[in-house]
């Protein structure tokens, strides 16, 4: 493994030599059997090779290719259990793993941000990464403090030429979209791809992590359900915090207890609902690599990279209009999606018929508690994605506003992980709570 290929030409030729003909008729049979039409048979083998290829090939090349892979990692719960199973196991260990950088590049970037003197900062400094993500890895260490002290903390390095490769790659991955369309025919994955690209500069620098971490450290400060890690030292490519020890979620999906799925969900939603409100900021990287269920029963959190500015807190229209469709108030909530921008203002469409779309996605908080499950969501993705489907047909005359383009990525997210978790909690009563207009005025 050698730095980031910077060249597009390089990158590129990767991600052709991903097994596009293979995939592209897997795919194709994704959204066959996602949308009940004829089934074709697919070789297992086929599948398992271009899962295991796919892996390869997006963690060699970080990135926006990386990152890609991520988000399919969460929307697999999405997918029939036939279909998904062989890519499961390659694309979850996204979110936990990636080829890792030499050594000697650790120690050039280390010695870039931090000064040639870097090793005296450190009491200790290991050189296998302990974690890996999208456009950097995190190495474990010893942090001497200013007082003389000493606190275990991670190291998170982001990998030379990672900025040209985000822009190489969320060009090239367009061609990869189709596998959004097997689960939302009605999602253009362009959209997507331009809200990313808007949010590179962001992501690529850490100093503007260190300061959301440093904001959603404030605002959690003493909380008993959320822990976010004290932030110790910074730079554009470095970043060091304190060390998060804790049950990784994707452990959890894997084999954890029901209790410890449940509590991980509801802390989930919790975290995701609450921070706006509270922190003014929104975070928006809900996949497992990023949180830990603590030893004392808190959630913590481990990575800001990604995250939406929301300070007014979460729109009121989107508490408001699931209530009222809760309540069956179909005219009002079609007057509320107008005024919004999802419906447009002339266009003669049927109320009730959008309250009957709308509706089963608020069965989670229709009732006290609910279980997410894989089944659920396959039962949505079916219902919504069947050209037969009334709610398929529907889907086409609706909109997404710009604005609520990254709720919406979000919501998706951090549904299919509680999914995979298949998580039960309380989920209408942290809405009433949390979401601004949700709950009845007295």
């Amino acid at each position: 493994m050698t730095d980031i290929p910077r060249r597009a030409v390089s990158r590129t030729a990767k991600l052709a030599a991903l097994p596009l003909g293979f995939a592209g008729r897997t795919v194709l049979g994704m959204g066959k059997r996602v949308t009940g039409m004829a089934s074709d048979v697919i070789s297992a083998e086929i599948q398992q090779r271009t899962a295991e290829q796919l892996f390869s090939v997006l963690g060699q090349l970080k990135g926006g290719a990386m990152k890609f892979g991520q988000a399919l990692s969460v929307f697999e719960a999405a997918l029939p259990e036939e279909v998904a199973a062989p890519y499961r196991q390659a694309l979850t260990k996204l979110q936990e793993a990636a080829p890792p950088l030499p050594v000697a590049t650790v120690h050039k970037v280390l010695a870039e941000q931090l000064g040639p003197q870097w090793r005296t900062r450190f009491a200790e400094f290991d050189d296998s990464p302990a974690a890996a993500a999208s456009i950097g890895q995190v190495h474990r260490a010893v942090w001497r403090d200013a007082s003389g002290g000493t606190r275990d903390v991670a190291v998170k390095i982001q990998y030379p030429g990672a900025g040209d490769a985000l822009l190489a790659d969320l060009k090239q991955l367009s061609r990869l979209g189709g596998m959004f369309r097997a689960i939302q025919p009605g999602l253009d994955v362009k959209p997507l791809l331009v809200e990313l690209r808007e949010r590179i500069v962001e992501e690529l620098d850490y100093e503007l992590e260190a300061e959301s971490q440093r904001a959603f450290r404030t605002a959690y400060a003493d909380d008993p359900e959320i822990f976010i890690p004290e932030v110790f030292s910074t730079a554009p490519r470095v970043l060091v915090t304190e060390w998060v020890e804790g049950l990784p979620l994707a452990e959890i999906i894997r084999d954890g207890s029901t209790a410890q799925r449940d509590e991980a969900g509801r802390l989930m939603a919790t975290l995701h609902l609450s921070a706006p409100p509270r922190a003014g900021l929104l975070h928006a990287d809900p996949h497992p690599g990023n949180f830990r269920l603590l030893p004392d029963g808190r959630l913590g959190v481990i990575d800001f990279g990604a995250v939406a500015r929301m300070p007014e807190g979460t729109p009121e229209p989107i508490g408001r209009l699931a209530g009222l469709a809760l309540r069956g108030e179909a005219d009002a909530v079609m007057a509320g999606l107008r005024e919004e921008g999802f419906v447009s203002r002339t266009e003669e469409i049927d109320a009730q018929a959008v309250l009957d779309f709308l509706r089963p996605m608020l069965d989670p908080v229709a009732e006290e508690e609910f279980r997410f499950t894989r089944a659920w969501l396959r039962a949505e993705a079916t219902r919504l994605a069947s050209p037969k489907s009334p709610a398929y047909q529907l889907s086409r005359h609706l909109n997404l506003p710009p604005s609520y383009l990254l709720i919406h990525r979000v919501t998706l997210g951090s549904i299919g992980v509680l999914c995979q978790l298949e998580a039960k909690a309380p989920y209408r009563g942290i809405l009433e709570r949390w979401l601004p207009g949700f709950a009845p005025v007295a």
